[in-house]
């Protein structure tokens, strides 16, 4: 199955981002905020790494690190997987799936930071994609 429908037609385009040099309480409190499971470390509108809940678990609270004082640069997870706005959605699901990520930022031809995607905005699109898919189908009968 494919689909002409692009990244950019649905991400999301406000971005939670932190700088890498704020500290991880900073990155919880951003995510508790908005309600996200992840921020992206961002320096200067460029997307450097990802802080996911599980970093902040895994690197942090069960190895007994300051909160406080550890950093996002130190535990965001890189290399960070990005895709451009005209990519294709089911490219973005094979990424996603290759990669086994959730969440993948997008980044326009500067490489600056312009939208995300998760597994959420593909599942949730994905009932109008199969519609659109039959209908086409029908169509070219």
């Amino acid at each position: 199955m494919s689909s002409d429908i692009k990244v950019g037609d649905i991400m999301s385009k406000n971005v939670i981002s932190i700088e890498g040099k704020k500290s991880v309480v900073e990155a919880a409190k951003l995510m508790k905020e908005y309600d996200v499971g992840s921020v992206i470390v961002a320096e200067n509108k460029k997307a450097e790494g990802i802080i996911t809940q599980r970093d902040i678990i895994h690197k942090v609270t069960a190895e007994g690190n300051d909160q406080n004082v550890v950093i996002a640069h130190s535990v965001m997870s890189t290399p960070l997987r990005v895709i451009k706005p005209e990519t294709t959605l089911e490219e973005a699901a094979k990424t996603m799936k290759k990669y086994r990520i959730k969440r993948l930022p997008v980044i326009n031809e500067d490489n600056e930071l312009v939208g995300i995607i998760s597994e959420g905005d593909i599942s949730r699109i994905f009932p109008a994609v199969v519609d659109l898919i039959e209908e086409k189908a029908r169509i070219e009968k």
